[in-house]
């Protein structure tokens, strides 16, 4: 423990409810800032969704696993004059995603610029300059959606009005995927360059093109991996809490904010603790705090407009198999993409329809760490978007039938004799987002990100409600996914308070004459 937070007599508490990476950032953030830290989370490991699951020798990361802008991981650990290095070994993919097409075609995306030129010059060389294009456009977004505002708080209104000249020149109402067609003229490159979306749990087609900066994101950046997987970055993490005196509860559950005068008191746990504190900083669903943790009449009424009208993201199927062979040839990330596309989504998103046909995002960890598996083996898992539980799908039911098709279709396509290979398979539906995480109609990734649920429109980083009580996460601004919600934490260290350390008196020594 570094030895200025070796003592936390006279400290002022905060109180993190959720140990998701928006949790644990904000956590880190708050001691570095003088608190004396508390973190309390349901689940029995750190991470939130970043669970890690094994089976039968398999490892899988049940949560995020693709990791770009590394140096927001960097910045928590230099808090505390740490180097990250020091903790986990991070490593940049050089082919970032293999989309492969219903057709058979494929496009590699990922390395150096000349190499997505020339994918992109194999299957349609016109779009070649219009991807130049694109990637200046991307640009101009990211530096002002990414760089100038992820970390700044939008909670007044009249902050959000300075922006709209900025957000009406970068065509902001524009969707992502008329940003990319502005662009490019090719389908299948359409596709592959508007899926950015879909990884914070938005429609291409709905969500606001200021997403579109994810983009250049990971071209200024990269694509990287965390070997030992996301689970290593989490036991890193917590291994940093830990040296600097965090408390952490895991396998326990908040079950209510107490308030007295507009103002949080303490947090109660489902096992009849009680914990006091200053502030609290919820990484919780914003909906289920705002609905079940807070007395109702300390809500204002926009925090209780937007969790009753709040439209969430999609729901997500995730099929977790070790294989008794390795395939080689089947890149650390692949998004297999079905036969449709804009009627695929438009079934997920607003019909609430789950289709026969399907796209795949496939993880391969053991491409770059084979530890994930015995050797000879491989461990994958493949994600699905599907409705979320406001589509009534019985999962028991359909659950299995979607496995069998998914473990047909990968069979038939990139991982031939999948069916007699499979080993150690359990899957996992929005049932048990809800169940597991607390995630109101077992969304994936929060309220999706739309105009009307983004910046100040999203669930404000300054409580709406308690004057002490601040949110990060997927549900606050500016976003879900990685980046996102390390940036809440960033943007709610701009709102905490320095600590003012209470100074104890002692008593001076009465010295003899």
């Amino acid at each position: 423990m570094s030895p200025e937070l070796s003592d936390d007599a006279g400290r002022p508490r905060v109180v993190v409810i959720g140990g998701g990476f928006g949790g644990i950032a904000a956590a880190l953030r708050a001691r570095a800032k003088g608190y004396a830290v508390t973190l309390i989370d349901r689940c029995p490991r750190l991470g939130g969704r970043a669970q890690v699951f094994e089976k039968d020798g398999f490892r899988h990361d049940a949560g995020p696993t693709v990791l770009t802008a590394p140096f927001l991981f960097e910045e928590l650990f230099a808090l505390f004059g740490r180097n990250i290095a020091d903790y986990v070994k991070i490593v940049p993919l050089k082919l970032w995603y293999r989309f492969r097409f219903d057709d058979g075609d494929h496009f590699d995306y990922g390395g150096g610029i000349e190499d997505t030129l020339a994918e992109i010059a194999r299957i349609h060389p016109p779009d070649v300059e219009g991807y130049r294009r694109l990637l200046e456009h991307s640009q101009r977004i990211y530096d002002r959606g990414f760089t100038e505002l992820s970390d700044r708080p939008f909670h007044r209104f009249w902050f959000m009005l300075k922006q709209v000249p900025h957000l009406l020149r970068l065509r902001a109402d524009r969707s992502v995927w008329q940003m990319v067609s502005k662009y490019i003229q090719h389908d299948k490159i359409r596709q592959a360059f508007s899926i950015q979306p879909l990884l914070v749990g938005g429609n291409p087609f709905d969500t606001t093109s200021i997403y579109g900066l994810i983009h250049f994101l990971e071209r200024a950046h990269g694509v990287h991996f965390a070997m030992g997987g996301t689970g290593a970055l989490v036991a890193a993490f917590e291994k940093l809490m830990r040296e600097q005196g965090i408390a952490i509860h895991l396998d326990t559950t908040v079950q209510a904010i107490e308030v007295e005068q507009q103002a949080v008191r303490a947090v109660r746990t489902a096992d009849g603790r009680r914990f006091e504190a200053e502030h609290v900083i919820s990484n919780v669903d914003p909906v289920h705090l705002y609905d079940r943790l807070l007395p109702r009449d300390t809500v204002k009424l926009s925090a209780r407009i937007k969790a009753r009208h709040a439209e969430q993201s999609m729901g997500l199927f995730v099929l977790f198999f070790g294989t008794e062979r390795s395939y080689p040839e089947v890149a650390h990330h692949t998004i297999w993409m079905g036969p449709r596309y804009r009627e695929l989504l438009n079934d997920i998103f607003h019909n609430g329809v789950l289709a026969e046909d399907f796209s795949i995002y496939l993880h391969r960890p053991t491409a770059t760490d084979p530890s994930f598996a015995p050797a000879g083996c491989d461990s994958f898992y493949a994600l699905v978007p599907v409705p979320n539980l406001k589509a009534g799908i019985d999962w028991s039911v359909e659950g299995p039938r979607l496995q069998q098709r998914i473990v047909d279709a990968l069979d038939a396509t990139i991982l031939p004799g999948l069916k007699t290979s499979i080993r150690a398979d359990f899957h996992m539906t929005p049932e048990q987002f809800d169940q597991r995480y607390l995630s109101p109609a077992g969304a994936g990734f929060s309220i999706a990100p739309h105009f009307h649920q983004s910046a100040w429109f999203r669930f404000h980083n300054r409580g709406e409600g308690p004057r002490n009580l601040y949110l990060v996460g997927a549900g606050s601004h500016p976003g879900a996914g990685l980046p996102g919600v390390v940036c809440s934490a960033k943007v709610v260290d701009r709102l905490l308070p320095q600590a003012a350390v209470r100074v104890r008196q002692v008593p001076a020594r009465l010295v003899p004459a």
